[in-house]
């Protein structure tokens, strides 16, 4: 599908827009680092070094399937080595070329990681919150229906098959209702797996299931995994419905989850959720797009960002248009209000995605126009400056793209004087401000404008 980012210019006097760049690797990545590492450990004595684990560069396509099979086993040992393997085959650093990591050499390998963290929500959650109401349509009037209720029916949990208590005992049982105490021998109705887990096997399951998230989230990394992981509905249904739980869902697993999500962004078209591929989760467009609205407004930095981040990447895809428009209100809103915040970076990502959007929808531009504190929090960020150049050239072009819809010259008039005082006082961006400036106050059909002009005729 060709993508509207590969024509899109960066304004009147600008080329081409370079497509978006990856969001920031972890800590170490980075050749800064890497040259500070080495110097500490030139200067530091071996003893104080951790363990060092190095795989050779064929090692996954000798060891591919035992990979798949040992996290299809669910053993211990073998889910942990695993785990282990997988995370240092991900990780590599910028100018590493190994392709070790690709998801299509190792066949199997991104299903085998989505059912390690399906597993894991399965049991996130307390039964009392999962369990979901039943329509009784077959023996509504009978007591014992087949449905699985006929312990609740008959007035006690305890009652078990093999209790040998027939159906003259049952207002005997219905005595013991209210008691506190209950028995052993009916612990194992409160799961629905074979066995129970302890506190201590949760926190396994949530461990290998944030580790298996955080693979994926270094695949997202690789250009060579990224059609087949955003192609993959699978791995969509997990990660948005992730991302839907954000609040009782682990924290380290929503973020990574969101990071992965960011990074196929580009190559994401949400009509997979409505196609004829398997459907394990059953997540829709609609909730999709409900779930990056959720994260747009937490309170988190790292989440909101992203959730920008992936609103301004969504809309280069004409396909996606369509599903987001309904959102265009909330989101502006939302977005005006990331502005205000003094973090840089969650300044950045809400210019980046307000950008996008204007530049692609005319409605967008007026809606974005019409909010209020818009144009006053976008021309702060000029004003301040910005630290990144980049973020303040976007952030004027998004004026200008507000001023080049004639239904706008009348609201943007109010700050006549302050694109005139950037336009004579800033010379990185007196070009975009004098296109700004003759648009509102030059056209003929204006006579209002033009008569309040200070620029053009």
């Amino acid at each position: 599908m060709q993508k509207r980012e590969q024509g899109k210019s960066g304004g009147s006097g600008g080329g081409n827009a370079a497509p978006p760049p990856k969001r920031g690797r972890p800590f170490g990545s980075t050749a800064a680092s890497v040259a500070s590492a080495s110097a500490a450990d030139s200067v530091a004595p071996s003893t104080l070094l951790g363990p060092s684990l190095q795989i050779h560069n064929s090692f996954s396509e000798q060891n591919n399937k035992r990979i798949v099979l040992a996290l299809q086993s669910g053993l211990k040992s073998e889910l942990t080595w695993a785990l282990n393997t997988l995370t240092l085959l991900s990780f590599k650093e910028k100018d590493d070329m190994r392709k070790d990591a690709c998801l299509a050499k190792i066949p199997g390998l991104l299903d085998a990681l989505l059912q390690i963290i399906d597993d894991w929500r399965d049991i996130a959650l307390p039964k009392e919150l999962r369990k979901g109401q039943r329509t009784r349509t077959l023996g509504a009037n009978s007591v014992i229906t087949g449905f699985g209720n006929e312990y609740e029916a008959l007035g006690s949990i305890a009652l078990l098959p093999h209790s040998g208590l027939g159906p003259g005992s049952a207002a005997e049982i219905s005595g013991q209702k209210n008691t506190s105490k209950r028995r052993r021998s009916e612990w194992w109705l409160d799961e629905d797996g074979l066995f129970n887990l302890d506190d201590e096997g949760r926190a396994e399951k949530q461990q290998c299931a944030v580790a298996a998230s955080n693979i994926i989230r270094n695949f997202s990394f690789m250009p060579e995994n990224e059609i087949a992981m955003a192609q993959h509905r699978h791995c969509l249904e997990t990660v948005f419905q992730c991302i839907e739980d954000h609040i009782v869902e682990d924290e380290e697993l929503v973020t990574n989850a969101i990071e992965t999500i960011v990074n196929l962004a580009p190559l994401l078209d949400l009509r997979i959720f409505s196609s004829p591929k398997p459907s394990y989760i059953k997540i829709t467009e609609k909730r999709a797009v409900q779930a990056i609205m959720g994260m747009l407004g937490s309170q988190v930095k790292a989440w909101h960002c992203a959730a920008a981040e992936f609103l301004g990447r969504m809309i280069i895809n004409p396909d996606n248009e369509p599903l987001l428009l309904p959102f265009v209100p909330q989101i502006y809103k939302r977005l005006v209000d990331i502005l205000s915040l003094q973090a840089f970076d969650a300044q950045a990502a809400a210019i980046g995605a307000l950008y996008n959007l204007v530049d692609f929808n005319m409605d967008c531009r007026l809606k974005l126009a019409s909010e209020r504190w818009a144009v006053d929090r976008i021309l702060k960020v000029i004003k301040t400056p910005h630290p990144v150049p980049e973020v303040c050239r976007k952030a004027a072009m998004i004026i200008e793209h507000l001023a080049s819809d004639p239904q706008n010259r009348t609201s943007l008039l109010a700050y006549e004087n302050a694109f005139a005082e950037i336009l004579f006082s800033d010379g990185r961006h007196s070009d975009t401000f004098a296109r700004i400036l003759f648009e509102l106050t030059s056209k003929p059909n204006n006579k209002i404008a033009a008569a309040r002009g200070i620029w053009g005729m």
